[in-house]
C-alpha cells in the first residue's frame, strides 16, 4: 500500500474567513488535509493593493515563501524588498514578516516545519513599515 495524500489547495478551508481577514487575504493551511506530520504548507493570497492583516514571527521555525503569481513587497523587520513570480525567500524565525500586493493578486506557497504554538502575531506591523 502506498503512503500518500492528495488535496487541491482551493478546497482547503480559508482561515482568513474564520479570522475576519477575508477582505485582504486568503490563508489555506493544508497540514491536516495532507496528513502532514513534520512539514507545514499553506497557500496564501494577498488581494490587490492590500497587505497581510498582521505580521508574524516565530520562536524556532524558519519559513520558505514562493511567489506563484503577482508582485508586491515582503516586509522583513525594518526592510522592504520587491518580489515577483517565482521568487523564493527564506525567513529566519525571529524576523517579523508580512506581504503586500501590488495592483494584482499576490499568490504564495509557504513551507516550514510544523511547530504548533511557535508563531507570534504582530498586530501593528504594517503601521510601522
Amino acid at each position: 500500500m502506498s503512503d500518500y495524500t492528495h488535496t487541491n489547495l482551493a478546497d482547503v478551508e480559508d482561515a482568513a474567513v474564520k479570522g475576519g481577514f477575508s477582505e485582504v487575504q486568503e490563508a489555506r493551511f493544508a497540514n491536516e488535509d495532507l496528513d502532514l506530520e513534520s512539514l507545514g504548507v499553506s497557500y496564501q493570497v494577498v488581494k490587490p493593493g492590500q497587505h497581510h492583516a498582521f505580521g508574524h514571527r516565530h520562536k524556532e521555525v524558519e519559513e520558505v515563501y514562493v511567489v506563484l503569481s503577482g508582485s508586491g513587497h515582503i516586509h522583513l523587520d525594518d526592510d522592504k524588498m520587491p518580489i515577483k513570480r517565482l521568487d523564493a525567500i527564506r525567513v529566519g524565525p525571529e524576523v517579523t514578516r508580512g506581504f503586500a500586493a501590488d495592483a494584482d493578486e499576490l499568490e504564495l506557497l509557504v513551507f516550514s516545519r510544523r511547530a504548533p504554538g511557535d508563531a507570534e502575531i504582530v498586530e501593528d506591523f504594517f503601521d510601522d513599515v
